[in-house]
């Protein structure tokens, strides 16, 4: 094969040059060169044939009913928008030792009962691939295992195979670049050739791909771009429970989250959240309200506690986590100034449990509620779910998805809800099981749930 003939370009600028240097001359930035492709030395200097008109009518494309697959795991298949989709390439990012290659091994041995799957392992050898399985108890007999680096020995492995693991991006490279793996140019090359087989021959690649310290995505954006789904497998590796999350799904929806528990036998999709995103002992303490938190096509009641302390700096403290930070200083201003609630001189700490991150606005009045339970130091009870949207005048807004949060509450047991009066038409045939209180103002939320003069 002939070698390529590359340069290398400044991400900043797009000065050119035919070697790598560590400071672009135009910009003045540090490491910004990257290697890329011109032309391949065999057209070098040939004429360009012209190209046949490829363009047609919107109304003559033929719609492709794209059949999906299940990966055995009903939890990856929600977040995926209800199966796989042939020649789809799916992204799956996460920190080291998270489980992102456990979970591609047991999907790869269930997927390899019923047709033809390549595990291309560039980090691991064939052995250690078939130790896992082992530990895991996979039927993986039928499932391909090859250990190699380079990207360009991928192609002639892949004759009647349906589905291929590429564990992982960052350590494969290509001959047409002679820059090191892992290295943006080789990222982007082989992102590249891996979308080309995939579009071409229909085979679904699962990609992994390792995260920078800041929790992104190693490489450049471009891979991302070029990824039919982008998965982040999310978690803490001192606890069981995992959870994979969707920031990019062409064939689905980009809320959805799946809720995974690392056991012995590998990971386990967990379909009971209450253990999850609910505490045992909520109820007992002041600090916490549970609100019913639409993800995607599913709603899941999460927990959300609070800590307000005195502070011992001239300036109080704000830390959330799971929740947006400017979205807590607008809250905790409404408080402020339409409750009375003197949080200024307070650090307030608000956590949704289990990892779960709350950026719809739906969530706003049960963090007012927790807060103002651990303000007045007085619980909410446990069967008490709060919902809505809370504006800068203090008045609670409609949300969307109503009816739906309701009825997860009464699935759950909640004996009373409190939501925006703007919602309450959409919900009375849920009157003779629940009790639902609907509410205007902030205000108005707080007297009910402490029966406070505010």
């Amino acid at each position: 094969m002939a070698k390529s003939i590359t340069q290398f370009v400044c991400a900043e600028c797009g000065f050119t040059s035919p070697k790598w240097l560590g400071r672009c001359p135009t910009c003045g930035k540090f490491n910004t060169l990257a290697e890329e492709i011109v032309k391949s030395a065999e057209t070098a200097g040939g004429e360009r044939k012209p190209r046949a008109k490829k363009s047609k009518p919107l109304s003559e494309i033929t719609f492709e009913n794209r059949n999906r697959t299940s990966s055995g795991i009903s939890e990856f298949d929600n977040v995926l928008g209800g199966g796989i989709v042939a020649g789809s390439l799916v992204l799956l990012g996460g920190d080291p030792g998270i489980g992102k290659s456990t979970l591609l091994t047991q999907i790869a041995a269930h997927l390899s009962e019923t047709g033809k799957v390549l595990y291309f392992s560039a980090e691991e050898s064939c052995s250690q691939v078939k130790m896992r399985a082992q530990r895991l108890h996979l039927n993986s007999g039928n499932m391909l295992i090859v250990n190699e680096t380079c990207i360009d020995e991928l192609e002639p492995e892949l004759d009647g195979v349906e589905f291929c693991v590429i564990d992982s991006i960052q350590a494969v490279y290509t001959e047409d670049l002679s820059s090191a793996a892992g290295s943006v140019g080789q990222v982007r090359e082989c992102a590249a050739k891996l979308m080309r087989i995939a579009k071409s021959r229909g085979i679904t690649f699962f990609i992994v791909g390792h995260v920078t310290k800041e929790g992104a995505l190693a490489g450049p954006k471009v891979l991302e771009h070029i990824m039919d789904t982008v998965l982040y497998f999310e978690g803490e590796n001192q606890e069981n429970f995992r959870i994979l999350r969707a920031v990019k799904n062409r064939f689905g929806n980009v809320s959805e989250v799946g809720v995974f528990e690392m056991t012995g036998e590998g990971i386990v999709a967990v379909t009971d959240y209450s253990g999850v995103f609910l505490s045992e002992s909520r109820g007992e303490e002041p600090g916490s309200a549970v609100t019913p938190a639409q993800t995607g096509a599913r709603c899941m009641n999460v927990e959300i506690q609070t800590l307000v302390a005195k502070t011992s700096f001239g300036q109080p403290r704000r830390m959330p986590l799971g929740i947006d930070y400017n979205k807590l200083n607008l809250l905790i201003a409404v408080l402020e100034k339409r409750c009375g609630l003197g949080l200024n001189a307070y650090d307030v700490y608000v956590n949704a449990m289990g990892g779960m991150k709350l950026n719809e606005p739906a969530c706003d009045l049960a963090i007012c509620a927790a807060l103002s339970s651990a303000y007045f130091g007085k619980p909410i009870d446990k069967y008490t779910a709060v919902f809505g949207e809370v504006g800068l005048t203090g008045e609670v807004r409609a949300v969307s998805y109503c009816e739906k949060r309701v009825a997860e509450c009464v699935k759950m047991g909640f004996k009373k809800v409190l939501l925006p009066a703007k919602n309450m038409k959409s919900v009375v045939k849920y009157a003779d099981k629940i009790s639902i209180v609907p509410v205007l103002y902030v205000n108005t939320m707080i007297k009910n749930l402490f029966k406070t003069e505010n």
